[in-house]
């Protein structure tokens, strides 16, 4: 049996985001723009599969493909970060400074890996400009548009849903990081990995990463988008959005009703003292006759 208890895999949390503070930003940055590119493989073999069957679901089942091999690799994911390096915060191994900058530095590798595999797919959907949008390529223009002019179409409400959406998406995509810690082989990671993944995409939930890909394969197979539609109206309060669902719905919960508790048994079996409040009392001295 290969199996993880939750209070290991909580462990292994706090293990992996120690491992990923002491990257440097050189690896952070390369390990970010392969699982940048990655994704976007992922998505347009899942684009693929829906265009030949006709069937979404076909697709959403293929996507956590690339997922998988963004955990067996031990790339970055600032979407799977979002919920690691807060366990180390909340443990206060790590300050709040150092914890931005690393996000910061996968953020953006990942930003120029979507960019970079949206640039040579689009290339290579087109022959460079010379054949007309195929299936595949008007699919991308489509959802472009719709993840941006469509909720630009409702104001600060579609703005407030694609943070919803961030935030329902990333609870899942954070689920899959952690089951891909109940397991030690790799049988057991890519099973446990795949679920929670196809259940974000198949509902057409708000990843951040995706959109990396995405929104500006789109722009360059000519969709509607603009710069700051794509930011304003989808990158940015999706990212919010992830960045909200990882930390309320995996790291705090695993943290306190797993982690926590679990150093404290520890302690107490080890023989160390438990900390605790030092409560002052003044106590006034009464005369008695």
């Amino acid at each position: 049996m290969d199996y993880n208890k939750p209070s290991q895999i909580a462990a292994n949390m706090v293990q992996a985001g120690v491992d990923k503070m002491a990257l440097t930003n050189t690896d952070l940055l390369i390990r970010g723009i392969l699982s940048g590119a990655i994704l976007g493989f992922g998505t347009t073999l899942a684009l693929t599969a829906t265009v030949q069957t006709g069937l979404a679901i076909i697709g959403a089942a293929l996507f956590p493909a690339c997922f998988i091999i963004v955990v067996l690799l031990g790339l970055e994911l600032v979407t799977g970060s979002f919920a690691v390096l807060p366990m180390l915060y909340l443990d206060k191994q790590v300050d709040a400074r150092s914890l931005s900058k690393n996000l910061l530095l996968v953020f953006l590798g990942n930003l120029i890996g979507g960019i970079l595999y949206a640039s040579l797919f689009c290339v290579s959907t087109t022959q460079f400009g010379h054949e007309e949008k195929n299936a595949i390529a008007l699919l991308i223009v489509k959802i472009a548009e719709a993840k941006t002019l469509g909720y630009a179409s409702y104001g600060f409400d579609g703005l407030l849903s694609a943070f919803t959406k961030g935030i329902l998406c990333n609870w899942m995509v954070t689920t899959g990081v952690v089951l891909g810690m109940s397991s030690t082989s790799s049988t057991g990671k890519i099973l446990a990995s795949w679920l929670p993944i196809f259940i974000f995409f198949g509902q057409g939930f708000e990843h951040a990463v995706v959109n990396m890909f995405l929104i500006p394969a789109g722009m360059m197979l000519g969709a509607n988008v603009s710069f700051a539609d794509w930011w304003l109206c989808n990158q940015l309060p999706v990212t919010l959005g992830n960045l909200v669902g990882g930390i309320l719905f995996t790291a705090m919960p695993l943290y306190y009703s797993f982690y926590k508790k679990t150093k404290k048994i520890s302690r107490i079996e080890k023989g160390y003292p438990i900390p605790t409040k030092q409560v002052s009392i003044d106590v006034k001295e009464e005369q008695f006759s």
